[in-house]
Parts: structure tokens; sequence; C-alpha cells
């Protein structure tokens, strides 16, 4: 008979973990793919689509499209329960029971842990979906008309930092294309520490190039700090307010809804050396929705991020270990994390690399460089080819 494989996610570490489980284990496994969202969005490129560079359908996939052909079934549901004692998930529609379960939800925004945060029920924007991407778009292009001060930067919690570095860079590049950036007031606001720490304690000279970076641009900074409130124009900290006509800001991250028991008091899944979670060998977790603690605590709580990049990898640890398993072999693919990233900086864009993520590092470093903003242009295209015809194996 044949094993039963449900991944639950259609991002880019479920989308992965479904087309590599199939690739190594064939005709032996049936994949069950569960997403509640139908595309495939490639989300290091939803700055750019803020931005203008970027239209929503240049970097949307469907899921039913690239699964199908190769015999995945694809059930566009969300998942509302896990029910590890049963073998099987619960959604609105019905029940998957399943041999072995990936995880690679993505985060939950939690907006609604800060008064006034977010696009829906608050007073600021932010990037992480399409839905979100295009309200911003829509902020920014009204900012445009009526110039005023900008914030942009991390709440308390937030995991991933990156698109907002990108974003202060970007702003201030088109501003000065529009010779109009006298006119924008930018402060970068974050949880960090300082600046260029990303929850990773920095990585290579990340602190000392962005601080002059900054200065150089005229960015002010507003580190270490945590929101108590967010009102229509103002952000409320501990010290005072800063004002702002459009803030765009990364809200707190929470693991997976619907899995009680399985996380930690946030949600996050806990998962071993393999992947596999601590209790429930069959069960393994990929990506954001993984848990992973940082390094040390920082005055202002942060998350440790997982970039597309380290997702990726994850999720090919992790179905190379079912194969394994359903071979009756050892796990072998490990937890060795490291994060490769470019981040753009409007007219060029930084390497990025630390190895492992965490350190000690074998190897950190940042580098600007105009290769680097052709690169990161090249890589959106490989990797939108790559998932659509569902070439998993490539790097």
């Amino acid at each position: 008979m044949k094993k039963k494989i449900v991944v639950i996610g259609g991002s880019f570490g479920g989308l992965t973990a479904a087309l590599e489980v199939k690739r190594l284990a064939g005709d032996s496994v049936e994949v069950t793919l569960l997403s509640a969202d139908r595309d495939f969005v490639f989300l290091p490129s939803l700055p750019w689509v803020i931005m203008g560079s970027r239209r929503p359908a240049d970097i949307t996939l469907g899921v039913a499209g690239i699964l199908r052909p190769r015999g995945i079934s694809f059930v566009h549901e969300s998942v509302t329960e896990v029910l590890p004692g049963e073998l099987k998930v619960r959604t609105a529609a019905g029940e998957y029971p399943y041999d072995y379960l990936v995880i690679a939800t993505g985060p939950h925004l939690a907006c609604d842990e800060i008064p006034g945060l977010g696009p829906k029920k608050g007073f600021t924007h932010c990037t992480f979906t399409m839905e979100y991407a295009i309200k911003s778009r829509e902020a920014w292009l009204r900012l445009l008309e009526e110039p005023g001060p900008v914030v942009i930067g991390s709440t308390q919690l937030a995991s991933c930092f990156g698109p907002y570095y990108e974003l202060a860079f970007e702003m201030d590049w088109e501003l000065r294309k529009r010779r109009m950036r006298h006119k924008v007031p930018i402060t970068y606001l974050t949880s960090e520490p300082y600046l260029g720490h990303m929850g990773i304690g920095g990585l290579g000279k990340s602190r000392r190039f962005l601080e002059d970076e900054f200065a150089e641009l005229d960015i002010k900074v507003a580190a270490n700090q945590a929101i108590e409130e967010i009102t229509p124009g103002e952000i409320r900290l501990a010290g005072g307010g800063l004002p702002f006509k459009l803030a765009m800001l990364a809200p707190p991250f929470k693991g997976v809804r619907g899995v009680a028991g399985l996380g930690n008091p946030r949600g996050f899944i806990p998962a071993d050396q393999h992947f596999r979670h601590p209790e429930h060998a069959n069960i393994y977790t990929v990506g954001v929705a993984m848990a992973l603690a940082p390094l040390e605590p920082t005055p202002v709580p942060t998350g440790v991020p997982k970039t597309g990049f380290m997702t990726v990898r994850m999720a090919k640890a992790a179905a190379a270990n079912i194969a394994a398993d359903l071979r009756n072999l050892p796990p072998s693919a490990t937890r060795e994390l490291s994060v490769t990233c470019m981040m753009d900086m409007g007219r060029t864009a930084a390497l990025m690399v630390a190895n492992p993520l965490l350190p000690p590092r074998q190897k950190s470093y940042v580098k600007k460089a105009l290769w680097a903003k052709w690169a990161k242009i090249q890589f959106e295209t490989y990797f939108l080819w790559k998932m659509r015809h569902g070439y998993s194996r490539l790097p």
C-alpha cells in the first residue's frame, strides 16, 4: 500500500518538500499538498511590487499547475487542526490521513498584538503577502502625491528584517530620482539592538556597513525600540512618538495555528537535527513554522529569520529523510543552517553571507556591488522558471 504524505503550505517549503518527496519516493507514495493560497508568490520580490518595478502577475505561479502534472494532489483549503494521535489533518471540508506530515505554513502575522498595527485594522502597511504588498503600493503612490515622513522597520518579535532594509534603500533611491527626497524624511525603526543585527547577531560588518550607508543617505535610525501603540499619524514608543505619513512595519511573527500540543506558546514547532518533531517522528517542520531560538536574548525581543534560501534547503533535507525512512534507512540530512541573500539597495545591492546562521561562524561577510543587483534579478527569473517546471532537484 502506498504511504500517504501530506504537506501543509504552498510556498517555498511546502512546494519544495512535495516535489522532492515525490521525486525521491516515486510511485511508493501519494503526496497531497494543502494550502490556503492558490498561488505561489516569489516573496523576495514583493518590495519591487510595492515600488512598481514588478506586477503581481510577474512573480506569481498557480500551485495546481506545478503539482498536478507530477502526480501530486493539490487541495485549496485551510488546515484547521492537526491530530497526531489519529494521523490525520482536518480542514473545514474534510479530513486527510497521513503516514508522514510536513508542516511548512510560514508565519502568522500577529498584527493584533500591537494596537493600531497592520493594514486591515490599523494604520500601517507591510510586505510578506501579495495582498499587503498591493495595499502598500497604493499607499506609496498616495505618498508621492502628498509627501510626508516615512517610518520603515520592524516591531518587537518580528523575524524577518531584510525586506524593510531593502524598502528603505529603494524608497530613498526612487525619491531622489524624482527630486523630492527633501520632502520625505525617512526613519528606520527597529526592535534590533543595533542596525544590521537582523535577529542573528549581525553578519560580517553589517552593523558598520548599514550605519554608514544610512548616514550617507540621511536615513534616521531608532533602534532597540518596542512599539506601544500606533495611532493615525504617530507611532508611540516608550521614549516618545514618531510622526508618519506612511509607515511600513514588519509585524510580530507567530507560528502555526490549529496545532495545539505540537508547538511552543507562540505556535512555533520544535524539530530535531533531522527536522522531525521530538515526540512525533513522522511529523517534519521546515521554514518559518520551525522553532529556532536566538543565540542570546536582546533587550527588545526579536525572532530568528528563516529566509526562502534556508527554507528550500530545509525542505529538501526533510524530503530526503522521509525517503530514507521509507526505505528503512537512517536519516542523513541534518540541520546545518546558513544564509546567502542579496539585499537590494536601489541603485546597487549587497551580497550577505552567514555560515552557519548563528555565530561563531566559519564565514560571514557583506559586499556591496552593482553585480549583486543583477544577480538578484537573475535569481528571481531562475527560481520562477525552476518552480514553474517542478525542477526541485536544482539548487
